[in-house]
């Protein structure tokens, strides 16, 4: 299922450069990206794949974005916004789509990260729930009445049994296990963190799964070569002028890994 069929970043480059966020895509302006049931942001670090991402998430108010009114450029960040366009999908009988389904969220390796501290750390579970409820879509009046129920005294206690249970990268496969849901639109920021290559690949096979045969469709910003080899994705190379999209194996990312094995592969001979 396509929710989101395309999005066109703003035209507008304002002649100062330290414009938040028109100097981070002054090279893509007016580019018009065309999502597949999964398709992938690349970019080495400074490319703008995790805030492009966020613009998206952000223009369409899905919940986990990071309002962008809050960086200090809010007119210019408006701006931008208003500038950029989006064109929703269809659904299985060709019919337009007019909003998206209302569990798709933007997870952030930041997200991540929290729900592994949270675990791991028994002074911020409370703490935890009640973001994560938040960032779920309650409002923080109906977190509070959530915190007073059964439900949260046993999420609550299911989390401090598994503190001593799972490491980092168990921690995140459950995350994804828990909120990857069929039929929903997903934007993933770097969902590899913590991931060890065997579950990078575990998770990515779960995706490929997702988008198949269950009516999820993901974008994800990545530069993970377990990742990018794995998913079957279009891939949209953000360091390449012009924009254009890849292969995975001819990514700068990938070539580096590979070339490094390959200087070394008379120890693995």
């Amino acid at each position: 299922m396509i929710y989101l069929r395309s999005f066109k970043l703003s035209d507008y480059t304002d002649r100062n450069p330290n414009i938040y966020p028109d100097y981070v895509f002054k090279h893509v302006a007016g580019e018009v990206l065309l999502f597949d049931r999964i398709t992938v942001l690349y970019g080495n670090n400074g490319s703008g794949k995790s805030t492009l991402l966020n613009v998206i998430s952000n223009k369409l108010e899905i919940p986990g974005a990071e309002k962008m009114t809050s960086y200090g450029h809010s007119i210019y960040a408006q701006r931008f916004l208003d500038f950029s366009s989006y064109q929703l999908g269809s659904d299985g009988q060709e019919h337009e789509i007019r909003q998206l389904p209302k569990g798709s969220r933007y997870m952030k390796s930041e997200d991540i990260l929290y729900e592994i501290k949270k675990i791991q750390q028994s002074s911020v579970l409370r703490e935890g729930i009640m973001y994560e409820q938040i960032n779920k879509g309650m409002s923080k009046a109906q977190a509070e009445q959530y915190e007073a129920t059964y439900a949260f005294k046993k999420k609550l206690d299911d989390i401090q049994f598994s503190q001593e249970k799972y490491s980092n990268g168990e921690t995140s496969m459950q995350f994804f296990e828990e909120y990857l849901q069929p039929g929903q639109l997903y934007l993933l920021d770097e969902p590899e963190t913590s991931l060890s290559p065997a579950n990078q690949i575990r998770m990515a096979e779960q995706i490929n799964e997702l988008a198949r045969y269950f009516d999820s469709q993901f974008i994800i910003a990545t530069h993970s070569p377990f990742v990018l080899g794995t998913l079957h994705a279009k891939i949209y190379n953000l360091d390449a002028r012009p924009l254009q999209t890849a292969e995975w194996f001819e990514l700068d990312n990938v070539q580096f890994f590979y070339q490094f094995f390959n200087k070394h592969k008379q120890l693995f001979e």
